[in-house]
């Protein structure tokens, strides 16, 4: 990428997440500290939040994506997130961020206007939208941005806007992120890819600018700094969600076999076998 502006958001980000990170990190060794003081020798409920199993890989590695070669893309480095755009579809092939804990306390107020970003050719505007029936559906959530105001407004840039069905986005779809933002509190922090499944045929178009209408979506979640690092998947049709999000569950792997694409492959590869093979749902949502 060598649009300056894409290369300054990337610097933004990986200073602002260490800020956010290590702020966070303050915060819980002075709880634990307080706690050791108040109950001497109890510690047992003091796990240390450390990447001891990965070693010293970084979110930005592992947000890394290796794109299906089939589908046009153009990386896009904004401040909280990396996009891949298909000029040609003019919706993302997949968006990648790293949330953590701090992040979803932020209180940025949610941004009122979806833009086209002036700087990507291709890109979709509001309009094609407009009485189609669809949602603008975010990729990487606004509520996941609400950490930096840049974030926030570049959440609505229609680089990261996908057409979804109204009972989808507001349904089964809202839960799933809302799981992922209490994953990341509980897990120090997530690592999350999502996108439309584009290997399927599209039969549908909107909008002056022929924007696709997919089919399916997939999400996949990565707990990196969890002993030992955990992972799921999630496909799920562009409508209503019958059973609800855990019907939808699946593993890293199977979203690798239905979208073509290649996640968390800087993980070691017995690590990344272990982790994308996994499916519980249940005990995934679990908060304890």
């Amino acid at each position: 990428m060598t649009n300056r502006r894409y290369t300054a958001g990337a610097s933004r980000r990986r200073y602002r997440k260490e800020v956010n990170r290590a702020s966070w990190l303050i915060g819980i060794c002075a709880v634990i500290f307080i706690v050791g003081l108040l109950v001497p020798g109890n510690c047992t409920g003091a796990q240390p939040v450390a990447g001891t199993d990965i070693g010293p890989l970084s979110a930005a590695r592992l947000e890394k994506v290796v794109t299906n070669p089939s589908l046009d893309q153009k990386i896009i480095e904004y401040t909280g997130m990396t996009v891949s755009f298909n000029p040609r579809l003019h919706i993302p092939n997949w968006v990648a961020y790293e949330l953590t804990a701090a992040e979803t306390y932020g209180e940025e107020p949610r941004a009122r206007n979806f833009m086209a970003d002036p700087d990507v050719d291709g890109c979709a505007t509001p309009a094609d939208y407009r009485n189609t029936g669809f949602d603008r559906g975010h990729m990487a959530p606004a509520a996941d941005m609400k950490w930096d105001p840049e974030a926030m407004r570049e959440s609505f840039y229609m680089t990261n806007i996908v057409p979804q069905d109204n009972g989808l986005n507001r349904g089964s779809w809202s839960k799933l992120e809302e799981k992922c933002r209490q994953r990341a509190r509980r897990d120090s922090a997530v690592i999350i890819i999502s996108g439309p499944v584009l290997t399927d045929d599209i039969e549908m178009y909107i909008g002056d600018t022929g924007v696709a209408v997919p089919s399916r979506f997939f999400k996949v979640i990565l707990s990196p700094y969890t002993t030992p690092p955990t992972a799921i998947g999630f496909i799920m049709p562009n409508g209503n969600v019958r059973g609800g999000m855990q019907t939808c569950a699946v593993s890293v792997d199977e979203v690798e076999a239905v979208t073509g694409h290649d996640f968390f492959s800087a993980l070691p590869d017995d690590m990344e076998n272990e982790v994308e093979s996994q499916k519980n749902f249940n005990r995934w949502s679990r908060m304890n």
